[in-house]
């Protein structure tokens, strides 16, 4: 039994690995109360969690529909096959030497016809060379060749360690995009665990498939025809508040489902807010780019690895000492100020140096008046400074920005149009 579990979990497991079924915790009268009253649960309100009030410990990683397909009552009703609770036959006691669990679906062809597993092919399924074509090393990889089912066509941008390209579904011709990322320089598996669970946020750039090969990892997703935010907004040289509470509206949503679920984007900004169709509407934002994304496992919840665009970072993550979600709002507040004012708090022009840009972010250093913001209300001006507090601790939450006047009573803010003067570039 290993010894780094509990006393409470190694006590349950004995109690449940009985050889003689009859002695099983479970298999006398009262059956699975006896497994809900073990220490192992005192916990746990069944109550409650009949009624599904309970918030799960974790959610696991669904990517579409079908995956759910076999908790169907078809499905649940059934037999189990491959459970040690059904009768054992004469060889019982061979029945868990060298198991290893298979799902069902492994073991059947198209046909249904259960494949039989010879001994020496179970011996050497870890001692196989991988395949020239396929590697699965990250989460939810389809076991089959990317390039048989999609055909790539031109380049939509690139970064560091990965490039996206649309891509054309050869049986349906639906258009995606595929974000290529180069596995030997970065390890893509948080970020598509992440994507895994949580891309069926609206906003949320969808993720449709993963797939894997020796150098590279493919992710299938939405394809956002309607371009970035703000090159919407600025070629169009003018917004309003309420357009763009309307879109802070959204984007905080985001962020605050994503800190919900102990995430952290960790890198906000104007190019990674895309539209999804050419509508420009709030409903079709989507927030892409999970390649900086961290999922929250420290007690401490604190992060200390640099994650960065030097116009939208916060200034605790400069200083090297830890950090959390606050930095999400911090960005947050960056691309506000930006929708209000046309141009970047600590950018000032197209030739400051990055140094520059960091030092005025680390002593938090921006402007609220002159140009735009004579014309910009103060209920918007008091948001972009709660949301801009050099200090995480006294910086505006997620949710906290979601009731914001300025947010919650949108309706009311002027609906005059914001002019821009800015070039795009210094914003990007």
């Amino acid at each position: 039994m290993p010894q780094f579990l509990s006393q409470q979990a190694q006590s349950l497991l004995r109690a449940l690995f009985k050889r003689n079924p009859l002695n099983r915790l479970g298999a006398g009268p009262e059956g699975i109360a006896e497994i809900q009253r073990h220490p192992f649960f005192n916990t746990i309100d069944w109550d409650l969690l009949l009624k599904r009030q309970l918030t799960p410990p974790f959610k696991p990683a669904v990517t579409k529909t079908d995956d759910t397909f076999y908790f169907d009552p078809e499905f649940t009703k059934k037999t189990p096959r491959d459970s040690p609770a059904l009768p054992p036959s004469a060889a019982a006691h061979e029945l868990f030497r060298g198991f290893s669990f298979v799902a069902p679906s492994v073991l059947e062809d198209a046909n249904g016809k259960k494949q039989q597993i010879t001994v020496a092919e179970h011996n050497n399924i870890n001692a196989a060379k991988p395949s020239t074509k396929t590697i699965h090393g990250v989460p939810g990889a389809k076991p089959t060749n990317v390039f048989d089912e999609y055909e790539f066509k031109e380049e939509l941008g690139h970064g560091t360690y990965s490039v996206c390209k649309r891509c054309v579904h050869k049986a349906t011709k639906i258009e995606y995009a595929v974000k290529i990322i180069n596995k030997l320089k970065r390890d893509p598996s948080e970020e598509v665990e992440i994507l895994l669970r949580y891309s069926h946020h609206q906003n949320i750039v969808t993720l449709r498939d993963v797939y894997e090969d020796q150098q590279s990892v493919y992710l299938i997703l939405e394809l956002c025809r309607g371009g970035e935010l703000l090159d919407k907004i600025l070629h169009q040289k003018f917004f309003s508040e309420r357009e763009a509470a309307a879109v802070m509206l959204k984007v905080a949503t985001v962020v605050a489902y994503l800190h919900s679920n102990q995430v952290v984007h960790r890198d906000l900004k104007p190019s990674n807010l895309m539209y999804a169709d050419t509508s420009g509407g709030p409903d079709s934002l989507r927030v892409i780019d999970f390649g900086f994304a961290k999922q929250l496992r420290a007690d401490n919840g604190l992060l200390m690895t640099p994650c960065y665009t030097a116009q939208f970072v916060a200034p605790e993550v400069l200083k090297k000492q830890g950090y959390d979600m606050s930095c999400d709002v911090w960005s947050m507040g960056v691309l506000l100020y930006t929708m209000l004012s046309g141009q970047t708090p600590f950018a000032t022009g197209p030739n400051d140096t990055p140094a520059q840009i960091l030092q005025r972010v680390g002593e938090g250093r921006f402007s609220l008046s002159g140009g735009n913001w004579d014309s910009v209300s103060e209920l918007a001006k008091d948001l972009v400074e709660r949301m801009l507090h050099v200090d995480p601790a006294k910086r505006l939450s997620a949710r906290q920005v979601l009731v914001h006047p300025w947010i919650a009573q949108r309706s009311t803010l002027p609906a005059a149009n914001i002019h821009y003067k800015a070039d795009v570039s210094n914003v990007k």
